[in-house]
């Protein structure tokens, strides 16, 4: 009970600080000085229709690959300890209960889904420079397509070695892109050692559709590796 008391007062705290900041409040009626600056230069200098990939993938470059490491690096955790629970558990463990299979209304609906929401996953990342969206959504989308398969047939097995091939190459084609900017542009990721193409096409802002292709990609293989890892169907 006490707990509940001082958990309800932090909360009620919390929210009288957030009313206090955001009461009264104006949002400006222009951008600031970096705002300004960024929006103003990513359409010219990267090609890039929106100005948000064009800062996330370049001039926020290194920060996008820290962010492709630490899910990386939170996969394969999660694999790690899976793994140790299932061996400490291996003998303990008590006969596993026969599976039901899905309806066919499931089966059938899914095998329309899946390919449908893995083309709008590419979609989403083939167009990050053009709509919103970008690599890490586009992933997320393609691994829920492997979730679905999942939650529909229990007894799905994925390519394991192949999730870890697609992740390892897209990974590696990643940190080469950015090597290539580096050496052929300016700087790290930097997306104008190709050409910008024509301004608001699907060829357009250089190596951007290329790099969220593989961000797209890597993430995905990540995410499924995950969902995999915690379904208890990793090698």
């Amino acid at each position: 009970m006490i707990k509940r008391i001082i958990a309800f007062h932090l909360v009620a705290a919390a929210a009288l600080l957030l009313w206090g900041i955001v009461d009264g409040r104006v949002p400006p009626g222009s951008l600031g000085g970096v705002g300004r600056d960024y929006v103003e230069r990513t359409p010219g200098e990267l090609g890039a229709a929106n100005v948000v990939t064009g800062i996330v993938v370049t001039w926020r470059g290194l920060d996008t690959l820290g962010e492709v490491t630490v899910l990386f690096l939170a996969a394969a955790g999660v694999a790690l300890v899976l793994r140790r629970r299932e061996g400490a558990a291996e003998n303990a463990a008590a006969p596993e209960a026969p599976r039901r299979d899905s309806s066919e209304i499931l089966e059938t609906g899914s095998a329309f889904l899946v390919p449908a929401i893995v083309m709008f996953g590419v979609y989403i990342f083939l167009n990050g420079h053009l709509t919103p969206g970008g690599g890490f959504q586009g992933g997320a989308v393609v691994a829920s397509a492997v979730l679905l398969l999942f939650l529909v047939h229990p007894g799905y097995r994925t390519a394991h070695r192949a999730l870890e091939a697609v992740e390892s190459v897209s990974g590696a084609l990643y940190v080469a892109a950015g090597l290539l900017g580096l050496l052929l542009a300016g700087g790290f990721l930097d997306n104008r050692f190709l050409p910008p193409g024509v301004f608001g096409t699907i060829l357009s802002a250089g190596a951007i559709p290329v790099i969220y292709t593989l961000i797209g990609l890597k993430v995905g293989a990540e995410l499924a590796g995950i969902l995999d890892s915690l379904r208890g169907g990793g090698e």
